[in-house]
This record gives C-alpha cells, sequence and structure tokens, in this order.
C-alpha cells in the first residue's frame, strides 16, 4: 500500500492569519497520525509565511510515523534545520525566494554536481533523501547518477490534464517511474494529488511508495472533516 503523509503547511497558514495558536499545528499532526496518515510533511519556507522554523523543532518530539521535510537546500538555513532535526526524510526542492508553490522538479543534469554534494552531506546524517523530479526518463536517470534514494514525482501536470484525458496525463508518469525502478530509485509523488485523481494514479504507477497531500486534503477537510478526509484519501491507496 502507498503511504499517506499529510503536508500541513495550509494548518500553519491558517494558524499565522490571526497569530496565537489557533489552529493548534501540533495538535493537527499528532490527529493527523492517530486518524491513520502514515507521515507527516512540512515545507518551511525563508519568510515563514506557514511552517516556521521552530515548528519543525516542535513537531519532531512528537510526529510518531515518518516525518518529512521538503525544501529548498540552497538556503543555507533550510540545510541546519534538517541536520539538527534529523528526520526519516528531506525532499529537496528547487524553489526560488518568493514562490507560491514548487512549480517544477530539478534539472538533474545541469545540477548534477550540486545535487550530489548535497544529498551526500544528508545521507551521511542518515537522512533518506528524496528528490523532485518532472516525469521525464532522462531527469529520472539523471537523478539515480546524484545518490538520491528516491525521486518524488511532480505530479501537478498529471493533475491538470486528468479530467481531459487520464490515459495520457498519466502515460509520461508511468514511464518515469519504470525508469525509477530499473535505477533502482524509491518512488514519491506530489503536487495536486486529490480524492478525483489519487486512486487511478496509485493504481497505475509502479512501485509507489508515498504520496504527500496537503493543499487538497485540508480543504476537503472543511467539508468532511480531518478524520473522514484522511480515511478518504486512504481508502484511494488501498
Amino acid at each position: 500500500m502507498t503511504r499517506l503523509s499529510v503536508n500541513i503547511n495550509k494548518i500553519a497558514t491558517l494558524r499565522n492569519s490571526r497569530g496565537g495558536n489557533n489552529p493548534d499545528l501540533i495538535q493537527v499532526a499528532k490527529d493527523c497520525e492517530r486518524f491513520g496518515a502514515q507521515g507527516i510533511t512540512v515545507h518551511p519556507r525563508p519568510d515563514e509565511r506557514h511552517i516556521r522554523y521552530n515548528d519543525v523543532f516542535e513537531l519532531k518530539k512528537i510526529v510518531t510515523t515518518e516525518f518529512n521535510i521538503e525544501g529548498n537546500c540552497q538556503e543555507q538555513k533550510f540545510i541546519d534545520l534538517v541536520l539538527a532535526n534529523k528526520p526519516e526524510q528531506v525532499t529537496l526542492v528547487p524553489d526560488v525566494l518568493g514562490q507560491i508553490t514548487s512549480n517544477h522538479g530539478w534539472d538533474t543534469i545541469t545540477n548534477y554536481h550540486y545535487l550530489t554534494d548535497m544529498i551526500a552531506v544528508f545521507k551521511n546524517a542518515g537522512i533518506r533523501v528524496s528528490i523532485f523530479v518532472d516525469p521525464v526518463a532522462k531527469m529520472v536517470e539523471g537523478a539515480a547518477k546524484t545518490g538520491t534514494d528516491r525521486i518524488e514525482l511532480y505530479t501537478e501536470g498529471y493533475a491538470t490534464h486528468f479530467h481531459q484525458g487520464k490515459e495520457l496525463a498519466i502515460a509520461p508518469y508511468i514511464e518515469a517511474a519504470k525508469t525509477a525502478q530499473s535505477l533502482g530509485l524509491g518512488i514519491n509523488a506530489g503536487h495536486d494529488l486529490d480524492l478525483h485523481n489519487l486512486k487511478y494514479f496509485a493504481e497505475n504507477i509502479p512501485g509507489l511508495q508515498e504520496v504527500s497531500i496537503g493543499h487538497a486534503l485540508v480543504s476537503d477537510a472543511l467539508y468532511y472533516g480531518l478524520e473522514n478526509t484522511i480515511q478518504q484519501y486512504l481508502r484511494q491507496l488501498a
């Protein structure tokens, strides 16, 4: 079964919008795990507009499932944060300063030397590394050469074109996953996966180990409740 990691960035966004501690990010993380989530994901950014750096230290104390920290390893503060907390997994994303959300994968060929060096830093600390990539075979092949443990397939393209033709939308992801498998890479996925498109994706991507879902899941929880929503997402992955 593919594991569900809940990205709680949007909970932090809501909290930060009014100050104080409502909703309580730490309690929400505990509840996500209690309701069946197999991981907690955060993606701190330099402006701390959602997850704050201090949140990561507090979450590390209480997360009992897999803790996944996503972010831009071109920021020294991010590197220091990850090394100080030693999550089970770090996911390296090529964000730029001020970016609203992640919108592309690494060019693993152009950035080969840089990624190789950064991945070694985290792996030497005992942290599993995943890197964000587009569903392009040569980028997956490039990822394998860097020493990363896993790739995370950037799924916005799949989600955008899903209703226009799901077979065409998923085709490049299937090929990318097959390439990853042949090279011994683990496979994660994330971005715009939701209750409409998740099941088809999970059923058709060979070797899919983990999905990270935040925005859609938190939005659905406004209608269905958090516990019910997490259970619905888990059923899509069963």
